[in-house]
């Protein structure tokens, strides 16, 4: 894999629920050629550079930082050197004017740009499980399912809400029921196939719409030693003979968007036991309403729902309504 290098830095010292938005939302925005965005927590203030501006007392949206003084830190690496003007314009979109005028603009020496963001990353815990990189492994807790990111290959890990929120919905499942029959639609980097197969030793479907994708999960499944339990597959929806071939599931996971979640409404119903379940994210809070109504119509209720960083994360289960015939 080509290394990717950076040439511009920008930077913002603010409150926890900026930074994170601003990561988040820049980094759907531009390729991962393009930019490596990252969002974590600082020691102190006291313990910054004097080359970084230290936060006042409101954060950049105006909201207080913790009385703990340790403030958080958007980092953005660029590949090519970015329209400044154009960049400050995004970010008091995102965050609001004072943040856009806060971010600070530096260049840096070419360096590998996603390994460099993620170096202030710390392993996410969700229920049972942590998400974590390379360089976190000698601080990993016992006893858990421990699933490696690499580095170079972590885009869309257990740092985002959407799944942070269907792993602390699968950790609760498996304190009831240990579901045979596994899929994960838009799989991606594989962390929530990962999670599963861990989790009931057996084999998860996975299905992933780009191909690129679908070739960084299959080495992530190597590196977390379970290629044999995982191996994801390149299809739209369930359409692929692989993924097709159970007829029923017990649990099905899609943590993609409100209107792919719509569309796939019919086939995921179809492909659901009758005592199935869903796990549903990549949902915005103000798209839920939407979305389950589109689930209600085949027959599925609402049973739980966890809000992170302004996305939604559902579990659904069969009953409540009247199914209609997919």
């Amino acid at each position: 894999m080509t290394t990717a290098t950076a040439t511009t830095l920008a930077r913002l010292i603010t409150d926890e629920a900026t930074a994170k938005a601003i990561a988040d939302h820049l980094s759907e925005l531009f390729e991962p050629d393009e930019l490596a965005a990252s969002a974590f927590e600082m020691p102190d203030a006291s313990a910054l550079p004097t080359s970084v501006p230290r936060p006042s007392r409101e954060g950049a949206m105006g909201t207080l930082l913790p009385d703990s003084d340790c403030p958080w830190q958007a980092e953005l690496y660029f590949g090519e050197t970015p329209d400044e003007d154009a960049i400050r314009a995004l970010i008091a979109e995102i965050a609001g004017e004072a943040a856009a005028k806060a971010l600070v603009f530096e260049s840096v020496a070419a360096q590998d740009w996603i390994a460099t963001s993620l170096e202030g990353m710390v392993p996410v815990d969700a229920g049972r499980f942590t998400v974590h990189g390379a360089h976190s492994r000698g601080i990993l807790k016992r006893n858990r399912h421990n699933i490696e990111i690499e580095a170079a290959l972590a885009f869309g890990t257990g740092h985002h809400g959407t799944t942070r929120g269907c792993l602390i919905h699968l950790d609760a499942l498996l304190k009831r029921r240990r579901p045979v029959n596994v899929v994960d639609i838009g799989s991606g980097t594989g962390v929530l196939a990962f999670a599963t197969a861990m989790a009931i030793k057996d084999y998860v479907y996975a299905g992933e719409l780009d191909p690129d994708s679908v070739v960084i999960a299959r080495e992530n499944a190597r590196l977390n030693g379970i290629p044999s339990f995982v191996r994801p597959v390149v299809a739209a929806g369930l359409q692929h003979p692989e993924l097709r071939a159970t007829r029923y599931y017990d649990l099905v996971f899609a943590n993609i968007l409100a209107r792919p979640l719509k569309m796939l409404a019919p086939e995921i119903a179809r492909a659901t036991a009758p005592d199935g379940e869903l796990i549903l994210s990549g949902l915005l809070i103000r798209d839920v309403p939407g979305v389950l109504a589109k689930y209600r119509a085949f027959g599925f209720h609402l049973a739980a729902r966890i809000h992170l960083e302004g996305w939604a994360s559902l579990l659904l289960k069969r009953g409540g309504t009247k199914p209609m015939r997919a």
